[in-house]
């Protein structure tokens, strides 16, 4: 069987990703948003995954299994072959780098390039044709940090909520939207190598499928499966660098129970897939609920210690701040906003 056809398989048999998981209810049609929900990420957090490490071949079979996910929700592909797009890596010294005016990829031997790294970018064109050319992006990193040493005999790092949960969360957002679009196109970009130095989100920006220029705002989702009772408890998120922008007072004007950043110390605003967005002058932020859970980038880090419930609601407001960011006032940079942004006076 191929391993694309096999996770498609852990995603029916799997449930929530334990071995003795619930089967599915039913229909996708009869299946509520929960467990939709519970099934892909027991899909993509799944053991066979092995952590979805950058450079490695599940971690390309994820990126395919999201790509067939978004195809069967009537996204559009990005790009003429598809929703994937290639990322050119090169392992250094230091990790991994793109390409760059210092570093000419055709000058190293093969052993060090990594082939096979892809974005999943998908587009819903907007219902409004005076809005239809303007973008929002919503995004999530689907990668995470692989295999590494064992901790209580468990040695794979599944990252269910780090970054599964945004990378689901884009998914079911996505599904909602490719049937009754928002007024602006919205651009899903599944993005790799974030725990890298986020570097897929960062070759996206070297080669965008849509206009930077007419892209408005970008959406970034991650960890959000367990409530933080400092952003006020289950169904509740947070914004990284919510008063860089006007983004974050207009939800709270539309009544969204997302929140500013509780611990702005610990400087989330530059440590997520909205920087890039944000340094090349677009307003970005990250939506999260972490409550500094002791899993990050552990084994244990895994499906079981999702909450769906909580899950479930926070993915309504997203879905509902992607509406308002589709539907509504163009957001801008607040006076001071983009202080302390690297190369920005």
């Amino acid at each position: 069987m191929p391993r694309l056809a096999a996770l498609a398989l852990v995603l029916i048999l799997a449930g929530c990703g334990r071995g003795d998981g619930p089967e599915p209810s039913g229909p996708e049609e009869e299946l509520t948003r929960t467990e939709r929900l519970e099934q892909l990420l027991g899909a993509v957090a799944h053991d066979s995954t092995l952590g979805r490490r950058t450079g490695s071949p599940e971690n390309r079979e994820v990126a395919e299994f999201l790509a067939a996910e978004l195809a069967s929700y009537g996204v559009q592909p990005a790009f003429e072959d598809g929703f994937l797009q290639p990322v050119p890596l090169a392992r250094m010294e230091g990790g991994l780098a793109l390409p760059s005016p210092e570093l000419s990829l055709d000058t190293l031997p093969p052993d060090r390039l990594l082939t096979g790294e892809v974005n999943v970018v998908g587009v819903i064109p907007g219902a409004d044709p005076e809005r239809a050319d303007e973008v929002v992006v919503l995004g999530a990193h689907f990668d995470a940090v692989g295999v590494g040493q064992a901790v209580e005999g468990d040695s794979i790092y599944n990252g269910a909520d780090d970054d599964g949960t945004g990378t689901v969360a884009v998914l079911e957002i996505a599904r909602s939207l490719a049937r009754q679009p928002a007024g602006r196109t919205v651009l899903i970009l599944l993005s790799t190598a974030e725990e890298q130095g986020l570097l897929g989100t960062r070759w996206y920006l070297e080669e965008p499928a849509l206009p930077l220029e007419r892209t408005v705002a970008d959406f970034q989702i991650e960890m959000i499966g367990r409530p933080d009772s400092l952003a006020g408890g289950p169904g509740r998120g947070w914004l990284t660098g919510y008063e860089r922008t006007t983004m974050g007072r207009q939800l709270a004007e539309a009544g969204s129970p997302i929140v500013p950043d509780p611990r702005p110390e610990m400087r989330f605003f530059f440590r997520s897939d909205n920087l890039p967005f944000a340094l090349r002058g677009i307003p970005a932020h990250t939506l999260s609920s972490y409550g500094m859970h002791t899993d990050y980038h552990q084994p244990s880090d895994e499906v079981a210690a999702v909450d769906f419930a909580h899950m479930t609601a926070l993915v309504d407001a997203a879905e509902e701040a992607v509406r308002f960011l589709g539907d509504g006032p163009t957001p801008a940079w607040t006076e001071g906003g983009r202080e302390g942004l690297p190369g920005v006076p």
